[in-house]
């Protein structure tokens, strides 16, 4: 190797890790209550998708009573009871968690149904459920930003009612 040689690649890697540290101080300025606001409202979609399939009016639908019995099974809850207690959770969550009222548990209630439909029902849905739930572990770290009730009302930590 020439001399030339080494100071071209110092050269490339000067310009390539500048150029990384550029993108990297954009990408910080992106504004936080916009990172939090999608950890909420994506998953919250998803389960909220998945609820009105379960339901025709408010009637629990014959295929989902059957999904819970056959496909959803779990142990130590009875599906009827598993089929009431996740169309519930499927209807209320998502709208507590968009709305940012008590996203924190929303978002925890969320990441335990999560955790069992990976690890009783679909589990080589992984991605998938890694997915949704680092989405959920945004809000439940962070909590849900300011632009959620949960920060008008200050219910956050560290938000004065003064």
């Amino acid at each position: 190797m020439t001399h030339a040689t080494d100071t071209a690649r110092t050269g490339l890697a000067t310009r390539v890790r500048d150029l990384i540290r550029q993108s990297n101080a954009l990408a910080s300025h992106i504004p936080q209550d916009l990172v939090t606001l999608a950890a909420r409202i994506f998953p919250a979609v998803v389960f909220w998708q998945s609820a009105r399939t379960k339901v025709d009016g408010f009637s629990i639908k014959d295929s989902t009573w059957f999904l819970f019995e056959h496909v959803y099974a779990l142990p130590l809850i009875p599906p009827a009871v598993a089929a009431v207690m996740a169309t519930m959770a499927e209807h209320v969550l998502p709208v507590l968690l968009i709305l940012g009222l008590f996203a924190r548990f929303a978002a925890l209630g969320l990441l335990i149904m999560t955790a069992v439909i990976q690890f009783l029902v679909f589990p080589g849905a992984w991605v998938t459920h890694g997915l949704w739930a680092a989405a959920l572990l945004v809000t439940l770290a962070l909590g849900p930003g300011r632009l959620a009730l949960d920060h008008l009302l200050r219910l956050e930590p560290g938000i004065s009612r003064d």
